[in-house]
């Protein structure tokens, strides 16, 4: 088999029990470690429910890593500018963000929208956002650099989390994001394969030494990079910097607005 990020040889790594039934084998490349699993057959079973039911980090996760995102927009990016969060979920994170004053717009076909409806891109004409978000994404993709591609269509800087490798010899025993159980995490990353993907499209990359990660045609200070994104230095950063206002009263007036249109139009068609 071969990498789907660098294309060298991927030899059998080990098998794994996926959803309590699938014994499916995992492959690791010689080269960047990228650790993928055969063809994920079981997705449509996996993704029954979008978020899963060991996703119990998913408020903890938004409240963390808002103040990383406004610190990185604040310190290299234009505040005032639209964003995209990409594979959005429930839509927490957009609403979070627009609760602070910046334009975000969800994106995801698999789940629904639940805290940012008509925030979504297909509510709005296209546009090139000026940084896009994708966390907890990339270990999911059937192929990173197919799916990579895709995404770089909305933004050339790409703001994600995923956890890598910590060790040369993982296993499910001894790194719990494997997670079999859900059968959703098909893409595991080492350090060298998030360079090779960033590599294949010319992008700089940044990594905060932990899970946070940044993909840009914008070179920047990789020290730098860690202390914005350090929560305790990103906080005060953010209380110096951030000058922006709510937009949940415009949003609630959009919302309003929309939903007089919508019960205007359910009545003049039952006329």
């Amino acid at each position: 088999m071969k990498c789907k990020i660098c294309l060298s040889n991927s030899a059998y790594y080990l098998s794994v029990e996926v959803l309590g039934k699938y014994n499916i084998k995992y492959y690791k490349c010689s080269t960047c470690q990228f650790i993928q699993t055969e063809d994920p057959y079981w997705l449509s079973e996996a993704y029954a429910n979008a978020i899963t039911k060991l996703d119990i980090g998913l408020i903890t996760r938004n409240e963390f890593i808002v103040p990383v995102v406004k610190a990185v927009i604040n310190k290299w990016f234009n505040p005032d500018a639209q964003f995209i969060d990409y594979g959005g979920g429930y839509g927490m994170l957009v609403r979070m963000m627009r609760d602070r004053g910046y334009n975000f717009y969800r994106q995801d076909i698999y789940c629904d929208n639940l805290y940012a409806q008509l925030f979504d891109v297909t509510d709005v004409p296209p546009f090139t956002a000026e940084l896009l978000t994708a966390f907890e994404v990339f270990e999911h993709l059937v192929d990173p650099v197919v799916e990579l591609e895709k995404i770089l269509t909305f933004s050339d800087t790409v703001l994600f989390s995923t956890t890598v490798q910590p060790t040369k010899d993982v296993s499910p025993e001894s790194w719990w994001y494997f997670t079999p159980e859900t059968g959703q995490h098909i893409s595991l990353y080492s350090r060298a394969s998030l360079q090779a993907l960033a590599d294949r499209f010319s992008l700089n990359y940044n990594w905060n030494d932990q899970n946070v990660h940044l993909f840009s045609k914008k070179k920047i200070n990789n020290r730098l990079f860690k202390a914005i994104t350090h929560p305790r230095w990103g906080h005060w950063y953010n209380k110096i910097m951030d000058k922006h206002q709510t937009l949940l009263e415009k949003d609630f007036s959009f919302v309003q607005n929309r939903l007089k249109e919508s019960f205007l139009l359910g009545n003049l068609s039952n006329k």
